[in-house]
């Protein structure tokens, strides 16, 4: 497969970087000035509702526990005004990430389409695709057991919930985030697509797998007849990745509108609160990044670390954009210029934006158990495991975009009886968060990529030339 090449390509990191630090530096002189008033009005309102919740808790009269009741929907109202006004005022900024990333999104459905369906139609047959869907299946539910794993033992280590000491939102309340659970049915339709044409307009990227899969099988058993349609599709691939080149040159723009726009809105406030869980969630993700990397060297030794410096274009982007889709086709380029085989990069890597993101997953059973411990309650490690396994399964199939894990935490506190309303506490730096997060999907797919392309005995000298 041609790799992307967008112009003076190999100064693109430079630039992301340069306009990280830029859009920081803009994102906190309009936080202290531009929506400064906006920002005081929300911490005024904040404050406020936290009065009254300690007073519902002790109040007796019904009559002025109504009145209070009312007050505060009616500071709820004016939250949600405000927040909509200094959205407005930081609506240019946050734009330009937003066309970045709906420019990308345009892009991977077909390319995933094309890409697997070439891939699994040179695999050959139904065998070597089965053969190589085990390995990658057990390499990705491994990675995702040791992820949420890792989550569960840290926070149960740090306690951060209990350290911090938060002002929490009553347990009544609601978060904002629609919560979902996920019975084996729901599971099954969202795997299964019922119209391919649906499912590209919606992004739903295990769903094009689904029907990618089968389609290159079909390809692959009429022979000489499917090598037109080979021959269509890894054309029509060569055109998508060139439009993506095209596209990445807005890379530096959407890093500088998103930071700007995040620091803008949090402000670096928001740092000091919250110290104690970013720190140990960003050591717990350091420890996350090990534990993949010596993974990856006991099957692929030495070369781990080469792996490691050509996807930091990608990994980098994920991170300022906090979206790990964003990066999927840099990624493709990176792996295939590392040395795997393209049919086994179009294979394992589409798979793994569904079944594989290791940092939004790691999060998961970190903020679950952070809720509950902020709000005083001991979850047994019994029921710890078995939200684990509950995860285990939710998680799967979620989109690479920003919040989708808030969506399946919401479900999950649901499952175990623990306050919902206790997402509040994580909304405020939740972009900060899935920055990490989206970061460390793109290094696990990564990872997983290599690994599977040294099993089949598909991992080649790199590409010269190419980083």
């Amino acid at each position: 497969m041609e790799p992307v090449t967008p112009p003076k390509k190999s100064r693109l990191t430079f630039y992301i970087i340069v306009s990280l630090i830029i859009g920081i530096a803009l994102g906190f002189t309009l936080n202290q000035s531009y929506v400064a008033e906006e920002n005081l009005k929300l911490d005024t309102i904040q404050k406020s509702v936290a009065q009254i919740n300690t007073q519902l808790r002790t109040e007796q009269d019904s009559a002025v526990h109504a009145s209070l009741e009312k007050q505060k929907v009616d500071l709820g109202q004016q939250r949600t005004a405000v927040m909509a006004a200094r959205d407005k005022k930081i609506e240019p900024f946050s734009i330009l990430a937003d066309i970045f990333l709906r420019l990308i999104k345009m892009i991977v459905a077909p390319l995933v389409f094309t890409t697997l369906v070439v891939g699994v139609a040179k695999l050959g047959d139904i065998s070597s695709v089965g053969r190589i869907g085990g390995k990658t299946l057990l390499w990705f539910v491994s990675a995702s057991l040791m992820s949420l794993l890792l989550g569960m033992i840290m926070v149960n280590i740090f306690r951060p919930g209990e350290a911090m000491n938060l002002p929490l939102p009553d347990a009544s309340d609601t978060s904002g985030i629609v919560s979902t659970g996920l019975t084996l049915k729901q599971f099954l339709y969202h795997v299964f697509p019922t119209s391919v044409v649906e499912s590209m307009a919606k992004n739903e990227i295990l769903q094009i797998v689904v029907f990618s899969v089968l389609f290159g099988i079909g390809t692959a058993a009429i022979g000489e007849s499917g090598k037109v349609v080979i021959t269509f599709m890894d054309a029509a691939a060569h055109v998508i990745l060139k439009v993506t080149g095209y596209v990445m040159n807005l890379a530096p723009v959407a890093v500088f509108g998103a930071m700007t726009a995040i620091i803008a809105t949090q402000g670096l406030g928001i740092l000091t609160t919250y110290s104690i869980f970013i720190s140990e969630f960003y050591f717990t993700l350091l420890l996350l990044w090990v534990l993949l990397f010596t993974a990856g060297f006991i099957v692929i030794g030495k070369r781990v670390i080469d792996l490691v410096k050509r996807v930091r274009q990608p990994t980098l982007l994920a991170f300022s954009t906090s979206s790990s889709e964003a990066a999927f086709p840099m990624t493709m380029e990176k792996l295939e210029a590392f040395g795997c085989k393209d049919k086994i990069v179009s294979f394992v890597l589409p798979l793994g934006y569904s079944f594989n993101l290791d940092g939004s997953m790691m999060y998961m059973t970190f903020a679950s158990l952070f809720i509950a411990q902020s709000y005083g309650m001991h979850i047994p490690i019994a029921t710890q495991v078995s939200m684990l396994l509950v995860l285990m399964l939710t998680s799967k199939g979620i989109a690479g975009v920003p919040r989708a894990s808030l969506v399946v935490i919401a479900g999950t506190l649901a499952t175990f009886n623990i306050p919902e309303a206790g997402l509040a506490l994580l909304l405020g730096i939740d972009p900060l968060l899935d920055m990490g997060r989206s970061a460390t999907n793109v290094v696990g797919n990564s990872i997983a990529t290599a690994v599977v392309s040294k099993w089949e005995n598909a991992l080649e000298e790199p590409v010269a030339g190419k980083q």
